[in-house]
């Protein structure tokens, strides 16, 4: 885990952090249920305690991030690049909202290793297995880092379809169209491995074909219920 990681953990339990997240989750809350008219269906799919990873399929907003936060109430964690920790209050704001950070510059393994920390001290993690935004009505090209963490650490993948995400605030664009959004969670998807040992790559693979049409699936179920 790298001192940069390191260091948000180190920040993030203490009490002025966690009453400042629930702070701007609920007026990021609001502000959507105004803006958006956000609706959120399958909260009764997310746990109640433990690790899982969330996975919002597919990738095609900024204002992904901010709505898989209306998922559950716990703190969800997100991986953000390095430099957004570059001043003592940059560090302190994106390690309240969730967010760790990860060096780019350093191989991706640092960041799986990252990811799976994450994961074994019992926290929700984003993951987008898309990587980066993407445009148009099918799910892109998925890596297999999620479905890697959730195999090595046991524990299941939420799959979540965000539908009108896009149409209010596509990639490029500076500002945010008030148009409906609806929030779709699925149920979870627990990895095929044993209990302990080593992880094949064919069940990592495997895992993430299972994940890539339960993310198409509800992202459809999502735009069609915009009428995108």
């Amino acid at each position: 885990m790298s001192e940069l990681a390191r260091r948000g953990y180190e920040e993030r339990n203490d009490l002025l952090s966690r009453l400042a997240y629930r702070f701007v989750r609920f007026a990021l809350l609001l502000w959507c249920k105004l803006w958006f008219r956000i609706t959120v269906d399958g909260r009764e799919n997310v746990p109640t305690d433990g690790a899982y990873v969330i996975c919002p399929g597919a990738h095609r907003s900024n204002l992904d991030t901010i709505v898989t936060s209306f998922i559950t109430r716990r703190r969800i964690r997100y991986m953000g690049k390095d430099t957004l920790w570059k001043t003592s209050f940059s560090a302190w704001f994106f390690t309240t909202l969730g967010g760790f950070p990860v060096d780019r510059e350093a191989a991706d393994r640092e960041a799986l290793r990252t990811c799976e920390h994450v994961a074994h001290q019992g926290e929700p993690l984003v993951m987008f297995p898309e990587g980066t935004r993407g445009s148009g009505p099918e799910v892109g090209h998925m890596y297999q880092g999620p479905a890697f963490i959730a195999c090595r650490a046991r524990v299941p993948i939420i799959p979540v379809g965000i539908g009108g995400a896009e149409r209010a605030m596509p990639q490029g664009r500076k500002w945010v169209r008030p148009t409906r959004m609806v929030v779709i969670i699925g149920q979870p998807i627990h990895p095929d491995v044993a209990a302990e040992g080593r992880v094949p790559r064919s069940k990592v693979t495997d895992l993430t074909e299972r994940l890539r049409a339960e993310l198409q699936k509800l992202f459809d179920e999502a735009q069609a219920r915009v009428g995108a």
